[in-house]
């Protein structure tokens, strides 16, 4: 998935938490995952018309990674395979992704990301998160990230606030999900709230030693 976007392709890990570029080979693991997600996922993503099955099948996947991979070739986009590696094991557990970049004197991207329940409250997306934003600022040339969601999404909501993303607007009907226009909070961050203390990794490594 080479493109003109600084900073990309990469591959990026800390611990088991591993973000690398999607392959073609992909299909069958991310249709597993999304499929066996449906509950857990569908109140919270926009999503076309269809049933949800056929939608996130590995059929369909090909039409996402295409979508993807062109998005990432324009500089539009940093996608990432959100991956745990465990017992000498790789498996695909989530996705995150820098997408709506833009340059010059705004250099901001938005947030999207979605993780398996299965491996929920380990730690995985506040990992994958920061890693994405550290990268976000340092080789992907950005300043500013930005993340939006549903009020009612306590899980996701807790990801952000506990990384030190700042709570800055709130948006009436921004986004048509689960056939309603639904309100979201946005939250941000920019380089310099997190450049003192070497990082968000560095950060969010700091938080979890205080919290043992």
């Amino acid at each position: 998935m080479l493109g003109s976007t600084p900073g990309w392709p990469a591959v990026l890990a800390d611990g088991p938490v591993l973000l690398r570029p999607y392959r073609r080979s992909d299909a069958r693991a991310w249709a597993e995952v999304r499929i066996a997600n449906q509950a857990w996922l569908s109140p919270w993503e926009s999503s076309p018309p269809g049933p949800w099955a056929e939608m996130n099948s590995a059929r369909a996947y090909l039409y996402v990674y295409r979508d993807m991979k062109r998005a990432a070739r324009r500089g539009d986009s940093m996608p990432f395979a959100v991956c745990l590696r465990e017992n000498g094991d790789e498996r695909l557990v989530g996705h995150i992704n820098l997408g709506s970049i833009v340059r010059r004197a705004f250099s901001s991207a938005y947030v999207g990301y979605w993780v398996d329940a299965r491996v929920a409250g380990r730690g995985v997306i506040p990992t994958a998160l920061a890693l994405a934003v550290d990268h976000a600022f340092g080789a992907g040339g950005l300043h500013r990230v930005e993340i939006n969601i549903r009020p009612e999404n306590g899980p996701s909501r807790r990801v952000v606030e506990k990384l030190g993303f700042r709570e800055e607007a709130y948006h009436p009907r921004y986004m048509h999900i689960d056939g309603a226009w639904r309100d979201h909070l946005g939250y941000a961050m920019t380089s310099e709230e997190v450049s003192a203390e070497g990082g968000l990794v560095a950060r969010w490594r700091r938080l979890r030693a205080d919290a043992k």
